[in-house]
């Protein structure tokens, strides 16, 4: 295009130029024109080589400041407002497991060894009419028993003839501060003490179950004493309470006292119905709470439970104890120191089974005696 132009003004300037200035000019600008015709051409390459040829002006880096920043957070580009949009990922909570190893492991009392392969290191099986030991392993040993202790609870609570329909409010000093554990049952919750006993024996509810020794009449001190005074007259040598929840490790006794405490919480009817209910809708001002029992045998229909309690803290490992029938006969199981949840619970099986075994052995026995 450039050149059509160039030529066309040529053609008409040439036209214009009288006699004298055409010759000049053919002579001049006919030799030149290849020349001006090339020049023209090269330029936009020139041009162009010349601006790839630069050197390239390095970008400085941005001043990153605190005001810089806090600027760039208050505007987010396009592409982190859409990000921010999307719904955040919900977080999971990881439980924090206390693998501190429990006093029973401590003395070396899980390494010891049965027939029947239990689990727990502590373990008593009698009959509950004629006192037969069946199954004893480390009975005598003094360990902590947690929650088990809300037996002695109830059982001292039930002795007091206290007004079940007392309503009892859930105060500050009722907070875990021994082990931090949380609880259901806010600050300020108002419950009768019926309720409160029964929250304690079958969900293991720990303000519950001090809130019973704090309204306690004298308050807890003399409940502790009440305790320890129980424990006593049932002759329960080996056995120590500080406080009515479990959760210290203090709270100390041995299978075959615990086998004694079993037995006479059993004589009670409130604390058979209470320990063994599979779950109970409370009322706390505007909110229901459904809690269940700890012990999953309870609703199990293989098992005629008469009474039981469960209890852990990391000092003593998983424990349970058990007022049942098994073949015809009562018998009071107590398991310290499983080494798991599910293993307390196996270890209750394996014994109802060696129990039933036994039961039909005999029964051969003594149809064999006989023809």
């Amino acid at each position: 295009m450039r050149l059509a132009n160039f030529r066309m003004t040529l053609s008409l300037e040439s036209n214009a130029l009288n006699p004298l200035n055409r010759l000049f000019s053919c002579r001049v600008f006919n030799p030149c024109l290849p020349l001006c015709i090339l020049a023209l051409m090269s330029l936009p390459s020139f041009a162009a080589d010349n601006e790839n040829t630069r050197k390239p002006v390095a970008a400085k880096k941005p001043v990153v400041s605190a005001q810089n920043t806090a600027k760039s957070a208050a505007k987010p580009s396009p592409k982190a407002s859409a990000k921010n949009t999307q719904k955040p990922r919900k977080s999971v909570k990881q439980k924090s497991t206390d693998t501190r190893p429990s006093f029973g492991r401590i003395a070396g009392l899980h390494q010891g060894a049965d027939f029947l392969d239990l689990r727990s290191s502590v373990a008593l099986v009698i009959d509950q009419d004629t006192h037969e030991v069946l199954i004893r392993k480390n009975d005598m040993a003094v360990l902590p028993i947690a929650s088990l202790t809300k037996l002695m609870t109830g059982l001292v609570i039930s002795d007091a003839n206290l007004a079940q329909s007392e309503m009892i409010t859930i105060t500050q000093d009722d907070v875990d501060t021994e082990k931090g554990s949380t609880s259901r049952l806010a600050v300020g919750s108002v419950l009768s003490r019926g309720d409160l006993l029964h929250l304690a024996l079958m969900a293991s509810e720990n303000r519950a179950a001090h809130a019973l020794g704090r309204t306690y009449p004298g308050g807890m001190p003399l409940f502790v004493k009440a305790m320890n005074d129980r424990a006593k007259d049932l002759g329960m040598a080996s056995t120590h309470y500080v406080d009515p929840t479990g959760l210290s490790s203090r709270n100390q006794s041995s299978a075959t006292d615990l086998a004694v405490l079993v037995g006479a919480a059993y004589d009670v009817p409130l604390m058979r119905e209470l320990s063994t209910s599979p779950g109970r809708e409370v009322a706390v001002g505007r909110r229901t709470l459904q809690y269940n029992t700890t012990n999953r045998l309870v609703k199990s229909p293989n098992w005629d439970i008469g009474l039981q309690k469960t209890g852990y803290i990391s000092e003593a490992g998983q424990c349970l104890v058990m007022q049942t029938k098994v073949a015809g006969r009562k018998i009071i199981m107590v398991f310290l120191d499983s080494a798991g949840k599910l293993s307390r619970i196996a270890d209750a099986e394996r014994v109802r089974r060696w129990v039933e075994n036994q039961n039909v052995r005999s029964q051969v026995a003594s149809a064999d005696a006989a023809g």
